[in-house]
């Protein structure tokens, strides 16, 4: 298992031990959420967690919950989650994130939003001091709108490119049928709450994946000493 990875379950396996029984359960997207699923199941199939239901935040982890067996339910049949646990591209010190670099991020900030609590899981990696500055904003965008909100986005100092598929010939489509706009800023993302709002003003856009103030408590794990470790960061004021 290479760091990363190491990293990656080791903080996945302690964010577990936030969940108690009789929870409804926000289900993450991504590597280190998958990671969490699977334990998630240990716990449930040794008998340690009881009369837990989760909320999928995208197909991946609600595939991935039914081949181990986890309940499920729809977001729009729940009133509330008691927890959700995710984790993220980019983490800033203020606990502000970006997300959606699996092109999940509507249902994950759904999910997020209904959350009495939002516990992300990241390697240290995902910590950076200013947002954007590396890693791009998705923004989901109407399939005959991406070129339309592109130009809007140039005039904010954004640059952005339509997300390509790997595998496939054409670009990314969402679980919503839509597509992706990578976006990088000049210079990042200083104020996060200012150009989430401007960026779902602009006609065509679903969603994007800044999450702003949305975060409670951030799990990180890091190799120390050749050993993994998890640590959580104060939040900055």
């Amino acid at each position: 298992m290479d760091s990363q990875t190491q990293m990656k379950k080791i903080v996945a396996d302690a964010a577990i031990k936030e969940v108690k029984s009789g929870m409804i359960l926000g289900l993450g997207s991504g590597s280190t959420a998958a990671l969490m699923i699977k334990s998630l199941a240990d716990e449930i199939r040794f008998g340690k967690l009881q009369n837990i239901i989760g909320v999928a935040t995208s197909f991946q982890s609600e595939v991935l919950a039914l081949e181990l067996d986890i309940p499920l339910i729809d977001l729009a049949s729940v009133s509330q989650i008691d927890l959700a646990i995710d984790g993220a591209d980019e983490v800033d010190p203020g606990f502000q994130l970006i997300k959606g670099g699996g092109a999940c991020h509507v249902r994950e900030k759904l999910v997020a939003s209904k959350a009495d609590k939002l516990l992300i899981v990241v390697d240290e990696t995902k910590l950076v001091q200013n947002l954007n500055q590396s890693f791009p904003l998705p923004v989901e965008v109407l399939p005959n709108a991406w070129k339309q909100v592109q130009e809007v986005i140039s005039e904010m100092n954004g640059s952005s490119v339509l997300r390509m598929a790997t595998k496939k010939a054409g670009p990314v489509v969402t679980d919503q049928g839509n597509l992706i706009l990578d976006v990088l800023f000049n210079d990042g993302i200083k104020n996060p709450k200012n150009i989430e709002m401007k960026i779902n003003n602009i006609p065509g856009v679903l969603e994007n994946g800044l999450f702003v103030d949305l975060t409670d408590k951030v799990l990180v794990g890091k190799i120390e000493n050749d050993v993994p470790v998890v640590y959580s960061p104060s939040r900055a004021s």
